[in-house]
Protein backbone atom coordinates (compact mmCIF):
# COMPACT_ATOMS: atom_id res chain seq x y z
CA UNK A 1 0.00 0.00 0.00
CA UNK A 2 1.17 3.55 -0.63
CA UNK A 3 1.80 5.34 2.81
CA UNK A 4 0.83 8.84 3.67
CA UNK A 5 2.99 11.62 3.65
CA UNK A 6 3.48 12.80 7.67
CA UNK A 7 4.83 16.71 8.34
CA UNK A 8 4.65 18.66 11.38
CA UNK A 9 2.19 21.88 11.83
CA UNK A 10 2.89 22.82 15.59
CA UNK A 11 4.32 22.62 18.42
CA UNK A 12 4.58 23.56 21.84
CA UNK A 13 7.35 23.57 25.22
CA UNK A 14 7.59 24.16 28.45
CA UNK A 15 11.21 23.39 29.41
CA UNK A 16 13.65 24.88 32.00
CA UNK A 17 15.07 27.54 29.67
CA UNK A 18 11.83 28.70 28.40
CA UNK A 19 7.80 28.15 28.61
CA UNK A 20 6.97 29.19 24.90
CA UNK A 21 8.34 27.49 21.94
CA UNK A 22 10.03 31.12 20.88
CA UNK A 23 11.56 31.87 24.49
CA UNK A 24 13.19 28.48 24.24
CA UNK A 25 14.42 28.50 20.85
CA UNK A 26 15.89 31.53 21.47
CA UNK A 27 17.56 30.30 24.78
CA UNK A 28 19.09 27.09 23.13
CA UNK A 29 20.13 29.51 20.12
CA UNK A 30 21.82 31.95 22.34
CA UNK A 31 23.80 28.37 24.87
CA UNK A 32 21.99 29.23 27.68
CA UNK A 33 22.09 26.59 30.30
CA UNK A 34 18.58 25.80 32.58
CA UNK A 35 20.67 24.40 35.42
CA UNK A 36 20.36 26.02 39.21
CA UNK A 37 19.73 25.29 42.83
CA UNK A 38 16.92 22.79 43.40
CA UNK A 39 14.33 25.22 44.90
CA UNK A 40 11.01 22.24 44.62
CA UNK A 41 12.66 20.83 47.67
CA UNK A 42 14.75 20.81 50.31
CA UNK A 43 17.80 19.37 48.76
CA UNK A 44 20.76 20.11 51.48
CA UNK A 45 21.57 16.37 52.54
CA UNK A 46 21.88 15.20 49.02
CA UNK A 47 24.65 14.50 46.91
CA UNK A 48 23.53 17.11 43.86
CA UNK A 49 21.50 19.93 44.70
CA UNK A 50 21.14 21.39 41.39
CA UNK A 51 18.66 20.58 38.75
CA UNK A 52 16.62 22.26 35.23
CA UNK A 53 13.15 22.89 36.64
CA UNK A 54 10.60 24.92 35.03
CA UNK A 55 11.08 28.09 36.24
CA UNK A 56 7.84 30.42 36.29
CA UNK A 57 5.35 27.97 36.16
CA UNK A 58 1.75 28.49 36.99
CA UNK A 59 -0.92 26.09 36.13
CA UNK A 60 -3.44 28.53 37.50
CA UNK A 61 -2.59 30.19 33.77
CA UNK A 62 -4.12 27.25 31.97
CA UNK A 63 -6.59 25.12 34.00
CA UNK A 64 -8.41 26.17 37.33
CA UNK A 65 -7.84 25.38 40.73
CA UNK A 66 -9.99 22.75 40.67
CA UNK A 67 -8.58 20.85 38.03
CA UNK A 68 -5.04 21.62 38.72
CA UNK A 69 -5.99 19.35 42.40
CA UNK A 70 -6.16 16.41 40.15
CA UNK A 71 -3.04 16.69 37.95
CA UNK A 72 0.44 16.06 38.94
CA UNK A 73 2.86 18.65 37.85
CA UNK A 74 3.82 16.10 34.93
CA UNK A 75 0.23 16.62 33.44
CA UNK A 76 -0.30 20.06 33.79
CA UNK A 77 2.89 20.21 31.81
CA UNK A 78 1.05 18.12 28.81
CA UNK A 79 -1.57 20.13 28.86
CA UNK A 80 0.40 23.75 28.58
CA UNK A 81 2.71 22.53 26.10
CA UNK A 82 -0.20 20.54 23.89
CA UNK A 83 -1.93 24.44 24.82
CA UNK A 84 0.66 25.84 22.79
CA UNK A 85 1.05 23.49 20.07
CA UNK A 86 -2.62 23.50 19.19
CA UNK A 87 -2.94 26.83 18.95
CA UNK A 88 0.18 26.91 16.82
CA UNK A 89 -1.44 24.19 14.66
CA UNK A 90 -4.51 26.00 14.41
CA UNK A 91 -6.39 23.11 15.10
CA UNK A 92 -8.55 24.19 17.74
CA UNK A 93 -9.80 26.73 14.70
CA UNK A 94 -9.73 24.96 12.04
CA UNK A 95 -13.12 22.47 11.10
CA UNK A 96 -11.09 18.87 11.93
CA UNK A 97 -12.92 15.61 12.45
CA UNK A 98 -12.58 15.02 16.66
CA UNK A 99 -12.81 11.21 15.55
CA UNK A 100 -9.61 11.37 13.51
CA UNK A 101 -7.64 13.31 15.89
CA UNK A 102 -5.20 11.48 18.28
CA UNK A 103 -3.29 12.00 21.29
CA UNK A 104 -0.28 9.64 22.07
CA UNK A 105 2.27 10.84 25.08
CA UNK A 106 5.07 9.54 26.32
CA UNK A 107 6.68 9.81 29.84
CA UNK A 108 9.32 7.46 31.73
CA UNK A 109 8.14 7.90 34.88
CA UNK A 110 4.59 9.92 35.47
CA UNK A 111 3.32 11.00 38.46
CA UNK A 112 6.26 10.65 41.01
CA UNK A 113 5.88 13.16 43.64
CA UNK A 114 2.13 12.45 43.40
CA UNK A 115 3.57 9.06 44.25
CA UNK A 116 5.91 10.31 46.78
CA UNK A 117 3.27 12.42 48.97
CA UNK A 118 0.50 10.08 48.98
CA UNK A 119 3.04 7.32 50.77
CA UNK A 120 4.91 9.51 52.90
CA UNK A 121 1.15 10.90 54.21
CA UNK A 122 0.07 7.00 54.65
CA UNK A 123 3.50 6.27 56.57
CA UNK A 124 2.98 9.41 58.63
CA UNK A 125 -0.73 9.38 59.60
CA UNK A 126 -0.81 5.93 61.52
CA UNK A 127 -2.30 2.52 60.68
CA UNK A 128 -5.62 4.31 58.96
CA UNK A 129 -4.89 4.76 55.54
CA UNK A 130 -6.25 7.91 53.97
CA UNK A 131 -5.68 8.09 50.42
CA UNK A 132 -6.30 11.13 47.69
CA UNK A 133 -9.47 10.30 45.65
CA UNK A 134 -7.00 11.40 42.62
CA UNK A 135 -4.05 9.43 43.57
CA UNK A 136 -4.17 6.84 41.19
CA UNK A 137 -4.84 9.04 38.48
CA UNK A 138 -2.95 11.31 39.10
CA UNK A 139 0.11 8.69 38.98
CA UNK A 140 -0.35 6.91 35.97
CA UNK A 141 1.17 7.86 33.01
CA UNK A 142 -1.57 7.51 30.43
CA UNK A 143 -3.46 10.21 32.45
CA UNK A 144 -1.73 12.91 30.31
CA UNK A 145 -2.97 12.04 26.71
CA UNK A 146 -6.39 10.87 28.23
CA UNK A 147 -6.66 14.79 29.76
CA UNK A 148 -5.48 16.35 26.49
CA UNK A 149 -7.81 14.40 24.69
CA UNK A 150 -11.16 15.55 27.96
CA UNK A 151 -9.48 18.93 27.25
CA UNK A 152 -10.36 18.97 23.55
CA UNK A 153 -12.79 16.94 22.94
CA UNK A 154 -10.42 14.26 20.68
CA UNK A 155 -11.46 10.76 20.01
CA UNK A 156 -9.03 9.10 18.34
CA UNK A 157 -6.50 6.97 19.61
CA UNK A 158 -5.19 7.78 23.00
CA UNK A 159 -2.21 6.02 25.10
CA UNK A 160 0.90 6.29 26.46
CA UNK A 161 4.47 5.15 25.75
CA UNK A 162 6.81 4.03 28.11
CA UNK A 163 10.56 3.66 27.13
CA UNK A 164 12.19 5.55 29.79
CA UNK A 165 13.99 8.49 28.23
CA UNK A 166 13.44 6.97 24.72
CA UNK A 167 9.00 7.58 25.13
CA UNK A 168 8.32 10.33 23.71
CA UNK A 169 10.56 9.64 20.58
CA UNK A 170 8.28 6.38 20.46
CA UNK A 171 5.48 8.56 20.41
CA UNK A 172 6.34 10.61 17.74
CA UNK A 173 7.11 7.23 15.66
CA UNK A 174 3.88 5.69 17.16
CA UNK A 175 2.15 8.75 15.69
CA UNK A 176 3.96 8.93 12.13
CA UNK A 177 3.65 5.05 11.48
CA UNK A 178 -0.67 5.88 12.58
CA UNK A 179 -0.58 8.57 9.79
CA UNK A 180 1.01 7.04 7.49
CA UNK A 181 -1.21 3.94 7.30
CA UNK A 182 -4.66 6.35 7.56
CA UNK A 183 -5.85 5.44 11.02
CA UNK A 184 -5.92 9.45 12.09
CA UNK A 185 -5.27 12.57 10.56
CA UNK A 186 -4.09 14.56 13.29
CA UNK A 187 -2.12 13.64 16.36
CA UNK A 188 -1.17 15.11 19.45
CA UNK A 189 2.45 13.92 19.79
CA UNK A 190 4.94 14.20 22.78
CA UNK A 191 5.83 13.67 25.94
CA UNK A 192 6.25 15.24 30.13
CA UNK A 193 7.86 14.53 33.00
CA UNK A 194 8.32 15.90 36.87
CA UNK A 195 10.69 13.91 38.80
CA UNK A 196 12.61 16.46 39.70
CA UNK A 197 11.69 15.11 43.58
CA UNK A 198 13.57 13.68 46.95
CA UNK A 199 13.07 10.17 45.06
CA UNK A 200 13.90 10.99 41.56
CA UNK A 201 16.98 12.70 42.70
CA UNK A 202 18.15 10.35 45.35
CA UNK A 203 17.34 7.47 42.90
CA UNK A 204 19.51 8.50 40.60
CA UNK A 205 21.70 9.73 43.00
CA UNK A 206 22.07 6.08 44.11
CA UNK A 207 22.96 4.34 40.95
CA UNK A 208 25.76 7.85 40.86
CA UNK A 209 24.13 8.81 37.22
CA UNK A 210 23.97 12.10 37.98
CA UNK A 211 26.69 15.26 38.31
CA UNK A 212 27.43 16.57 41.71
CA UNK A 213 29.06 19.57 40.77
CA UNK A 214 27.16 21.64 43.40
CA UNK A 215 29.68 24.39 42.97
CA UNK A 216 29.32 25.12 39.19
CA UNK A 217 25.73 24.15 38.24
CA UNK A 218 25.13 26.29 35.14
CA UNK A 219 28.32 24.08 33.82
CA UNK A 220 27.34 20.87 34.77
CA UNK A 221 25.81 19.20 32.10
CA UNK A 222 28.84 18.98 29.68
CA UNK A 223 28.62 16.70 26.73
CA UNK A 224 31.72 15.11 25.60
CA UNK A 225 33.94 17.02 27.87
CA UNK A 226 36.67 15.01 29.26
CA UNK A 227 35.62 16.09 32.81
CA UNK A 228 31.71 14.79 32.85
CA UNK A 229 30.59 13.37 35.41
CA UNK A 230 26.99 12.16 35.05
CA UNK A 231 23.51 13.69 33.21
CA UNK A 232 21.47 16.98 35.03
CA UNK A 233 18.10 15.86 36.06
CA UNK A 234 15.38 18.28 34.39
CA UNK A 235 11.61 18.54 33.99
CA UNK A 236 9.28 19.70 31.35
CA UNK A 237 7.10 19.07 28.23
CA UNK A 238 6.97 19.26 24.83
CA UNK A 239 4.24 18.71 21.99
CA UNK A 240 4.40 18.11 18.38
CA UNK A 241 1.40 18.32 15.92
CA UNK A 242 1.79 15.12 13.93
CA UNK A 243 -0.21 15.54 10.69
CA UNK A 244 -1.02 14.08 7.12
CA UNK A 245 0.39 15.90 4.30
CA UNK A 246 -2.74 16.65 2.13
CA UNK A 247 -5.01 17.08 5.47
CA UNK A 248 -2.38 19.82 6.41
CA UNK A 249 -2.47 21.37 2.70
CA UNK A 250 -6.52 21.03 2.70
CA UNK A 251 -6.91 23.68 5.90
CA UNK A 252 -4.34 25.87 5.21
CA UNK A 253 -1.97 24.87 8.05
CA UNK A 254 1.82 25.91 7.90
CA UNK A 255 4.21 23.10 7.25
CA UNK A 256 7.80 23.37 9.85
CA UNK A 257 9.22 20.02 8.51
CA UNK A 258 8.23 15.98 7.41
CA UNK A 259 8.42 13.70 9.34
CA UNK A 260 9.81 10.83 7.43
CA UNK A 261 11.99 8.06 9.40
CA UNK A 262 11.59 6.31 13.09
CA UNK A 263 13.63 3.56 14.12
CA UNK A 264 14.08 1.48 16.86
CA UNK A 265 16.22 -1.21 18.62
CA UNK A 266 17.12 -2.41 21.79
CA UNK A 267 20.49 -3.05 23.22
CA UNK A 268 20.35 -6.33 25.02
CA UNK A 269 22.72 -5.76 27.60
CA UNK A 270 22.89 -4.01 30.45
CA UNK A 271 19.90 -2.84 32.66
CA UNK A 272 21.34 0.98 33.15
CA UNK A 273 24.72 1.09 30.51
CA UNK A 274 24.63 1.39 26.80
CA UNK A 275 26.54 -0.97 24.63
CA UNK A 276 30.30 -0.47 25.27
CA UNK A 277 30.76 -0.27 21.27
CA UNK A 278 26.96 1.52 20.42
CA UNK A 279 25.50 -1.65 18.86
CA UNK A 280 22.20 -0.53 19.56
CA UNK A 281 22.60 2.90 19.03
CA UNK A 282 24.53 1.73 15.43
CA UNK A 283 20.95 0.17 14.88
CA UNK A 284 18.46 2.28 16.00
CA UNK A 285 20.24 4.85 13.22
CA UNK A 286 20.98 2.78 10.38
CA UNK A 287 16.63 1.74 10.92
CA UNK A 288 15.81 5.32 11.13
CA UNK A 289 17.54 6.20 7.65
CA UNK A 290 16.23 2.81 6.18
CA UNK A 291 12.44 3.98 6.75
CA UNK A 292 13.28 7.28 5.98
CA UNK A 293 15.06 5.75 2.08
CA UNK A 294 18.07 8.21 2.17
CA UNK A 295 21.83 7.91 3.28
CA UNK A 296 23.96 9.06 5.79
CA UNK A 297 25.22 12.41 3.08
CA UNK A 298 21.21 13.26 3.07
CA UNK A 299 21.47 14.14 6.32
CA UNK A 300 23.35 17.65 7.77
CA UNK A 301 22.40 17.46 11.73
CA UNK A 302 21.91 14.71 14.34
CA UNK A 303 20.98 15.95 17.58
CA UNK A 304 22.45 13.46 19.74
CA UNK A 305 20.80 11.89 22.80
CA UNK A 306 24.33 13.03 24.55
CA UNK A 307 24.11 13.01 28.48
CA UNK A 308 27.22 13.91 29.74
CA UNK A 309 27.70 10.35 31.30
CA UNK A 310 31.42 8.92 30.82
CA UNK A 311 29.51 5.82 28.76
CA UNK A 312 26.83 7.04 27.18
CA UNK A 313 28.97 9.26 25.54
CA UNK A 314 31.80 7.41 23.85
CA UNK A 315 29.12 4.78 22.84
CA UNK A 316 26.66 6.88 20.96
CA UNK A 317 29.91 8.36 18.95
CA UNK A 318 31.12 4.92 17.86
CA UNK A 319 27.75 4.67 16.37
CA UNK A 320 27.31 7.81 14.42
CA UNK A 321 31.38 7.11 12.96
CA UNK A 322 30.10 3.68 12.53
CA UNK A 323 26.63 4.68 10.63
CA UNK A 324 28.20 7.82 9.19
CA UNK A 325 32.04 6.37 8.32
CA UNK A 326 33.29 9.78 6.32
CA UNK A 327 30.28 11.30 6.29
CA UNK A 328 30.66 11.72 10.22
CA UNK A 329 33.07 14.91 9.74
CA UNK A 330 30.32 16.51 7.35
CA UNK A 331 27.53 16.78 9.85
CA UNK A 332 26.69 18.64 12.87
CA UNK A 333 26.29 16.90 16.06
CA UNK A 334 24.70 18.73 19.30
CA UNK A 335 23.62 17.80 22.58
CA UNK A 336 21.39 20.08 23.65
CA UNK A 337 21.22 18.36 27.06
CA UNK A 338 23.88 20.53 27.73
CA UNK A 339 21.79 23.03 28.07
CA UNK A 340 18.15 21.98 28.92
CA UNK A 341 19.22 19.05 31.56
CA UNK A 342 17.73 15.76 30.91
CA UNK A 343 14.00 15.58 30.68
CA UNK A 344 13.78 11.58 30.94
CA UNK A 345 10.61 10.50 29.26
CA UNK A 346 9.93 14.08 27.92
CA UNK A 347 13.55 14.15 26.03
CA UNK A 348 12.45 12.92 22.89
CA UNK A 349 10.10 15.29 21.85
CA UNK A 350 12.20 18.56 23.47
CA UNK A 351 15.13 17.28 21.55
CA UNK A 352 13.27 16.45 18.02
CA UNK A 353 11.47 20.02 18.13
CA UNK A 354 14.92 21.34 18.99
CA UNK A 355 16.08 19.58 15.51
CA UNK A 356 13.07 20.16 13.81
CA UNK A 357 14.03 23.89 14.39
CA UNK A 358 17.13 23.83 13.13
CA UNK A 359 15.73 22.68 10.26
CA UNK A 360 13.53 26.02 9.65
CA UNK A 361 15.82 28.47 10.80
CA UNK A 362 19.37 26.71 9.45
CA UNK A 363 20.93 26.76 12.85
CA UNK A 364 22.39 24.35 14.11
CA UNK A 365 22.32 25.07 18.46
CA UNK A 366 25.06 24.63 20.44
CA UNK A 367 26.64 22.10 22.73
CA UNK A 368 27.68 24.45 25.71
CA UNK A 369 30.16 23.96 28.90
CA UNK A 370 33.15 22.38 26.59
CA UNK A 371 36.70 23.00 27.75
CA UNK A 372 38.60 19.73 28.33
CA UNK A 373 38.78 17.50 24.93
CA UNK A 374 38.10 13.81 25.69
CA UNK A 375 40.94 11.96 24.00
CA UNK A 376 38.87 9.50 23.33
CA UNK A 377 36.13 11.23 20.80
CA UNK A 378 37.59 12.18 17.25
CA UNK A 379 38.90 16.10 17.19
CA UNK A 380 37.47 16.16 13.34
CA UNK A 381 34.34 15.54 14.57
CA UNK A 382 32.12 18.77 14.57
CA UNK A 383 30.41 18.74 17.94
CA UNK A 384 29.06 21.96 17.54
CA UNK A 385 31.03 23.26 21.15
CA UNK A 386 29.88 26.35 22.84
CA UNK A 387 28.29 28.65 19.76
CA UNK A 388 25.45 27.90 17.86
CA UNK A 389 26.27 27.61 13.99
CA UNK A 390 24.34 28.49 11.16
CA UNK A 391 23.99 25.77 8.01
CA UNK A 392 21.33 24.75 5.88
CA UNK A 393 19.79 21.95 7.52
CA UNK A 394 18.31 19.90 5.19
CA UNK A 395 17.62 16.71 7.13
CA UNK A 396 18.16 16.49 11.01
CA UNK A 397 17.85 12.84 13.36
CA UNK A 398 16.72 13.41 16.86
CA UNK A 399 18.45 10.07 18.92
CA UNK A 400 16.85 8.96 21.98
CA UNK A 401 18.23 5.91 24.38
CA UNK A 402 16.93 4.22 27.93
CA UNK A 403 17.28 2.62 30.57
CA UNK A 404 16.67 -1.51 29.53
CA UNK A 405 18.57 -0.36 26.42
CA UNK A 406 15.62 1.30 24.67
CA UNK A 407 16.21 3.00 21.31
CA UNK A 408 14.86 5.33 19.56
CA UNK A 409 15.14 8.23 16.69
CA UNK A 410 13.08 10.15 14.18
CA UNK A 411 14.30 11.99 10.74
CA UNK A 412 12.48 15.13 10.14
CA UNK A 413 13.39 17.07 6.92
CA UNK A 414 12.57 19.94 4.89
CA UNK A 415 9.35 20.20 3.31
CA UNK A 416 9.15 20.04 -0.43
CA UNK A 417 6.00 20.33 -1.75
Amino acid sequence: MSLKRVVVTGMGMISPIGNSLDTFWSAMVAGTSGAAPITLFDSTHFKTRFACEVKGFDPLEYVDKKEVRKMDRFTQFAIAASDEAMRDAGIEESKVDKDRVGVIWGAGIGGLDTFLTEARGYTEGGQIPRFNPFFIPKVISDIAPGMISIRHGLRGMNFATVSACASSTNALIDAMNYIRLGKAEVIVAGGSEATVTEAGVGGFNAMHALSTRNDDPLRASRPFDKERDGFVLAEGAACLIIEELEHAKARGAKIYAELVGGGMSADAHHLTAPHPEGLGAKLVMQRVLEDAQMRPEDIDYINVHGTSTPLGDIAEIKAILNVFGEEAYRVNISSTKSMTGHLLGAAGALEASAAVLSIVHGVVPPTINHSTPDPDIDPRLNLTLNVAQKREVRAAISNTFGFGGHNASVLFKKYEA
